[in-house]
């Protein structure tokens, strides 16, 4: 059956609800947010029980972490959103505006230096709730990463946070061992031990934490927890690579303080239709960098929000 029996302004409705189309056919593919790629068990049945009901029974996973149920019938959408609410689900996160955040297992995982599901879950509730009324230039994606091994690709979200623990040097312990502990579990060969000390070329060094502990006298025992902050960051058609901010933050609300200070900037200094890394080079990147570490965008935060996005010359 023809997708065209069913008019253009009520495929555009229903995408805003989280239905996309099934090419050539009348029936859509339900997306179900899982907040940041974690569900319950009940919920997988849920799911599963309305994909054999409302779908074609299959089920399949995006590259975001949400869940899409095929072959629905458009006059069955309802019915299926409303079946999967039972169990906390909702559908949805297309359109230019904050995008459904990803966030990798940073919580579980042995390498994870932030609580990637907790933190994604605030995230979540703060600005793909908080600001779903809120138009931007373009979609926007915001992902957690619990350390630099970047399994979520934070850098190329146009913002990604990521875990970080910055190792504190006790110089007065380092005994200069011939087969330094420190020198021997550090993937970035940042770590030396030079005329007897070890040593740290923070240039190098991610600050991954896995030296934190391992120096038998105590040399690195302790670490600081941290968040990197990139923006910029865009996979796709065209790619960027996001920059890092200057500062690791180590207060999570300050963090997520300039994850909103950047979508406020972007609302209020982007135009329709432009990607944030553009808006980030139109702009420049200092000028970016010295206004998310001031606190004038989250002053004039009304006056953003209800300004009309700004439209190409």
């Amino acid at each position: 059956m023809s997708a065209l029996t069913i008019s253009p302004e009520e495929v555009k409705r229903v995408k805003g609800l989280g239905f996309l189309s099934n090419k050539g056919t009348d029936n859509f593919s339900g997306r179900i947010l899982t907040v940041n790629g974690k569900i319950t068990a009940a919920q997988h049945r849920c799911i599963a029980e309305a994909a054999e009901l409302f779908g074609n029974g299959n089920i399949t996973f995006t590259t975001r972490l949400s869940i899409e149920v095929q072959g629905i019938p458009f006059d069955k959408i309802d019915d299926f959103r409303n079946y999967v609410a039972k169990e906390g689900l909702q559908t949805g996160g297309t359109g230019a505006k904050v995008r459904p955040v990803v966030a990798c297992k940073g919580t579980t995982c042995k390498f994870g230096r932030l609580d990637s599901f907790a933190i994604s879950e605030e995230i979540h509730k703060r600005f793909f709730e908080g600001y779903s009324d809120v138009a931007l230039p373009h979609k926007f994606k915001i992902a957690v990463g619990g350390c630099p091994n970047n399994c979520m690709k934070p850098d190329l979200n146009d913002v990604g946070i990521v875990g970080q623990l910055v190792p504190t040097h006790e110089l007065d312990k380092c005994k200069g061992c011939k087969k330094c502990k420190i020198e021997q579990v550090c993937p970035m060969d940042a770590c030396k031990v030079v005329d007897k000390k070890i040593t740290r070329d923070e240039e190098i060094c991610n600050n991954c934490g896995r030296c934190v502990g391992q120096c038998p006298f105590k040399a690195v025992d302790e670490g600081t927890p941290g968040y990197k902050i990139y923006i910029g960051g865009r996979w796709g058609k065209k790619i960027s690579i996001g920059k890092p901010l200057s500062k690791i933050f180590t207060d999570l609300d300050e963090a997520l303080n300039v994850i909103e200070k950047t979508i406020l900037l972007y609302k209020d200094q982007g135009i329709k239709g432009e990607r944030f890394e553009e808006t980030i080079k139109r702009i420049g990147f200092e000028n970016v960098e010295e206004q998310l570490l001031a606190d004038d965008l989250l002053n004039r935060k009304e006056e953003i929000l209800n300004k009309e996005l700004a439209l190409a010359k």
